[in-house]
This record gives structure tokens, sequence and C-alpha cells, in this order.
């Protein structure tokens, strides 16, 4: 066995949280609803995110768009409130496990997941489907 073989093995059985970020300081969170286990959202998050996430039990993430610090909700009021938060086996993924507050929806546009569109492949043309009812409210009212 290899010593790269050893080193990961212990990464991967350690009960010590290291994650590993990527070159911008960031890694990858995959949001689900508690109890379903619907996805909600993916988003990215830095150290300062993670931190604030397990201190305030409320989802925080790295906006890399704005570049900054973003408290999930503290803008709509549909604030994500942390059930549980796994890391995948090499510790570059995080799995946070939410209940959404407020409207209970998690996506900008209103609806509960941001996975709201199917990919239909038919006759060679990949087109979208929606697979979710209405808004569970209107952004225009939110996000003013």
């Amino acid at each position: 066995m290899s010593e790269s073989t050893i080193l990961s093995s212990k990464h991967e059985t350690s009960s010590v949280f290291a994650p590993r970020f990527d070159d911008n300081g960031l890694i990858t969170a995959v949001v689900t609803e508690a109890g379903t286990g619907l996805p909600l959202m993916v988003a990215h998050m830095n150290a300062q995110a993670i931190k604030l996430s397990i201190e305030t039990g409320e989802a925080h993430f790295w906006s890399r768009s704005r570049k900054e610090i973003w408290h999930k909700g503290g803008t709509s009021g549909n604030v994500l409130q942390i059930v549980d938060i796994h890391t995948d086996c090499d510790q570059d993924c995080l799995w946070i496990s939410v209940e959404a507050k407020g409207h209970g929806a998690a996506c900008h546009t209103g609806r509960k997941s941001c996975f709201y569109r199917k990919l239909i492949a038919q006759d060679g043309e990949v087109s979208l489907h929606m697979t979710q009812d209405e808004p569970l409210f209107d952004p225009k009212d939110v996000y003013k």
C-alpha cells in the first residue's frame, strides 16, 4: 500500500473535519429538504460561511457573483434552518439537510426547489419541462 493510499484512507475515516476547498477557497454544498430528501439548491461555501452556518444553525453561503457572504433568507425571509450537515468521503462537498422557513421556498424564483425543470431528450433535441407547480411567492414582492 502506498503512502498516498494510507493518507487518503486516514482522511476518509478520521473524525476530524478538514474540508478540502478548491483553488478559490470554496466547497460545493448540496442542500436538501429534511424528511423528504428533495434537492432544493446547490451553492458554495467558504470557511466563514461554514463557520456562520454552524454557529447560527441557518445556512450561509458564499455568493460568487457578489463576492460576499450570503445569509440564505436574509432578504426574502426564506431562511434554511439546518438539521444536519454531512461531508462526502474526501471532504470536498457538503450535504446540508434543512427545513425551509418563511414561504417554504429555497429558489429565488419563488419555487420550493431550484430544480423545477427536467431535461427531456426527444428526436435528437433536448428541451426543458416544468416539474413543479406555480411559485410559492412572487419574487417581485420579496426582492425589492
